[in-house]
């Protein structure tokens, strides 16, 4: 039997609210307000802690449930987006860089998050200082993950003397992870959040939860109802992992998934905007590939297939791809 929808959801995730920050991580505050307005009239908006509390216990969720988040601890979010919030009562999550709170002139103070966390705000890890987490520096595998722990927990442990609390939540900087990143948060204790668009349910992977980028391109109201009133895609296969060497970065991979609420005709499947040829390789399996090399950067194909129960909402899956420049650079 299909999950049912009352038990999946959307996590929006935002950066600047502003018109004079890059557009590409931003939204103006007009945008912004009417994002919340349209929310406000049609869906609930539930505490970030709340919602994947509810998701690990597979209870029902209100109906079409959304989790507002920042990333980065931008004073615009308390300039600008903090009164609309608190107008309409939303309470969201702000992911932080402790390293870097009062220590530059765009960020928050330790006095202001505090008082917004007065005022109901939740605080989660974003890492120490918003470096590359697939960075190795040159170090060796058992190095590179003992140094990301160190920095993880220390960024925790900041956040917990200046809050009085621990959420054990990390969202990846730049949105990038791999296999063992995944497996090193599981070990600590931690849910990840990363940047590929998708909707949230109880099967969902709790170490790479996707959360739909809501600025630049991807500020528009009428695509963003779309995505808000989507439904997790039911994967039943292993997750791949998303980083690809440079001399090997044209992927193929195999994707199963639980077909009770999904016809297997009606699964689009989109890269850089552009479909793709879905080979059904068995009666729930279907296999996918990029024949041309991937960029150095990011990367990620977008699966979607109506529901069968209510054809306007869409199940929806993303599959996200990291590759470093020939040097083993990354880019930001």
């Amino acid at each position: 039997m299909a999950t049912p929808h009352n038990k999946h959801a959307s996590i929006l995730q935002y950066h600047h609210v502003s018109d004079k920050t890059p557009a590409i991580t931003s939204v103006t505050p007009e945008q912004f307000a009417g994002h919340m307005q349209y929310i406000a009239e049609n869906h609930t908006v539930v505490p970030l802690p709340e919602l994947v509390a509810s998701l690990k216990e597979n209870k029902t969720l209100p109906e079409k449930a959304v989790a507002i988040t920042f990333d980065d601890g931008y004073r615009n979010i308390l300039e600008n987006a903090h009164p609309v919030l608190k107008r309409h009562g939303f309470n969201y999550t702000i992911f932080i860089n402790p390293a870097l709170i009062g220590k530059e002139a765009h960020q928050l103070t330790w006095t202001e998050v505090r008082q917004m966390q007065k005022d109901g705000v939740w605080f989660a890890n974003h890492t120490d200082d918003h470096g590359h987490l697939l960075d190795r520096k040159g170090m060796d595998e058992r190095q590179w993950l003992a140094a990301l722990k160190e920095d993880i927990q220390q960024a925790e442990a900041k956040l917990e003397q200046e809050l009085g609390y621990s959420l054990k939540y990390l969202a990846y900087p730049f949105g990038e992870y791999n296999s063992a990143i995944q497996a090193l948060l599981e070990e600590l204790g931690y849910l990840g959040f990363a940047q590929q668009s998708g909707a949230v349910a109880p099967y969902s992977d709790f170490t790479a939860l996707p959360r739909y980028p809501s600025a630049g391109i991807y500020a528009n109201l009428k695509t963003l109802k779309v995505k808000l009133n989507s439904l997790a895609l039911p994967v039943l296969s292993k997750p791949i992992d998303p980083e690809l060497e440079y001399d090997n970065r044209t992927p193929q991979w195999k994707t199963r998934i639980d077909l009770e609420d999904i016809r297997p005709s009606q699964l689009s499947c989109f890269f850089k905007g552009q479909p793709m040829k879905i080979d059904w390789v068995e009666q729930d399996s279907f296999r996918l590939e990029i024949n041309e090399p991937l960029s150095p950067g990011r990367s990620r194909v977008n699966c979607t297939a109506p529901s069968k129960q209510n054809p306007k909402r869409y199940y929806w899956h993303s599959q996200p791809f990291f590759v470093a420049t020939e040097e083993g650079k990354w880019l930001d």
